[in-house]
């Protein structure tokens, strides 16, 4: 039996690496100030960043309910970090981050960007950017888009 054919298996081992990540934004955001935001909350500051999004799409995006998604929403306007707004001739309202909320979204950024730096000297950078190719060619489809390494090819 080889390794790939016992447990854990792909989704459990991507559900406990995004735990980890999940973990270490929460502590980064809240290491910043940022107090007041829940575990939950996390969804919304989600790739890509909602910023001129229906409420609609950002429930699909996520995966999440449109009422589910609704009340994140009112939640993170009533703490000042997104506002529902329609653009100009308009009565559909879009979400947009304030300046606080772009705050967080730096500090997310930030804190990926460490993750990825140490993880890439705990497996090596070769093997970890390896890993994030794949990565990219499994979420291309998601993200709707191809997703190209920048890497040269040998």
């Amino acid at each position: 039996m080889s390794i790939a054919d016992r447990p854990p298996y792909v989704g459990a081992l991507l559900r406990l690496c995004l735990g980890q990540v999940r973990g270490r934004m929460l502590e980064a955001i809240r290491a910043a100030g940022f107090t007041d935001l829940q575990d939950a909350h996390l969804a919304i500051f989600s790739y890509p960043l909602p910023d001129g999004t229906k409420p609609s799409e950002l429930a699909r995006r996520i995966g999440m309910s449109r009422q589910a998604t609704n009340h994140l929403i009112a939640q993170l306007e009533a703490l000042g970090y997104i506002e529902r707004r329609a653009p100009e001739g308009s009565s559909r309202r879009l979400v947009h981050l304030t300046g606080r909320g772009w705050q967080v979204g730096r500090v997310i950024i930030a804190c990926l960007q460490q993750i990825q730096a140490d993880w890439a000297l705990q497996v090596g950078p070769e093997r970890f950017a390896d890993f994030l190719d794949v990565l990219r060619l499994l979420a291309a489809d998601e993200c709707g888009q191809a997703q190209t390494s920048g890497r040269p090819s040998t």
